[in-house]
């Protein structure tokens, strides 16, 4: 997690400057850290909208290959950031002429991993975010993506593709939109994404949000989580 360090710049301003100048520099310091302090998980928003309906998923079944498949995960808050891991439990990606035309996986909340903290911290995290405040993993121990539509993507190098599929977490489903590289080969399929985020008070996990509790201060979480993927079928 990093630290939000206020640097004592100012100290070393000149008392020969002007108010004004002095103000003007008290400004861009104060700018600073405000940008430094304010920790935002990296990526695009995905789009959310309601749950639509699932795609067909003709062809060839490719089975998710849950030991080479793992969700990144990225939470932040003033001051710093956690990161971590998830695991699928099963999946399966169908392949049409080249093309995916469907699939769904689920996600195996138990496998709630921190990757940021010492080794004797990460329990402590791990059984926070698995708790009622966020996941409730005893009560909803999976959650699943389920594809929608994929549409191509030209001219972006860090995907050839858009895909949009529910994604059930806790008791609310959503339709959600992002970007990924898609790789199908006579191995398998390989599906990658840059990092994307997702609005977590939409899937009802409203610990710690400015838009739910007055006077967080530092305390308050921010509500978008980033998401990388990397997921392998055969």
């Amino acid at each position: 997690m990093r630290l939000c360090v206020v640097n004592t710049y100012f100290i070393k301003i000149s008392i020969s400057y002007t108010m004004k100048n002095f103000n003007i520099v008290l400004l861009f310091i104060s700018l600073g850290l405000l940008a430094a302090c304010n920790s935002k998980p990296a990526g695009e928003e995905a789009s959310t909208s309601k749950a639509g309906k699932a795609a067909a998923a003709t062809g060839k079944s490719y089975q998710v290959n849950t030991s080479n498949s793992t969700i990144t995960w990225t939470g932040s808050k003033i001051g710093g950031d956690h990161t971590g891991t998830l695991k699928l439990s099963n999946g399966s990606i169908a392949v049409e002429d080249g093309k995916v035309t469907g699939g769904s996986f689920t996600i195996d909340m138990n496998s709630l991993k921190n990757t940021d903290l010492p080794a004797e911290k990460q329990g402590d995290l791990e059984g926070h975010l698995k708790n009622e405040d966020f996941f409730d993993v005893p009560k909803y121990p999976q959650s699943k993506f389920e594809i929608t539509k994929i549409t191509s993507v030209s001219g972006d190098p860090a995907a050839s593709h858009l895909v949009y599929g529910n994604l059930t977490v806790k008791d609310v489903t959503k339709q959600v939109g992002f970007k990924t590289k898609i790789n199908v080969s006579a191995a398998g399929v390989q599906v990658t994404s840059p990092p994307f985020t997702i609005d977590r008070t939409a899937f009802n996990i409203k610990y710690g949000s400015n838009k739910f509790f007055d006077n967080l201060k530092d305390k308050a979480i921010n509500d978008n989580i980033s998401l990388q993927l990397n997921i392998a079928a055969s």
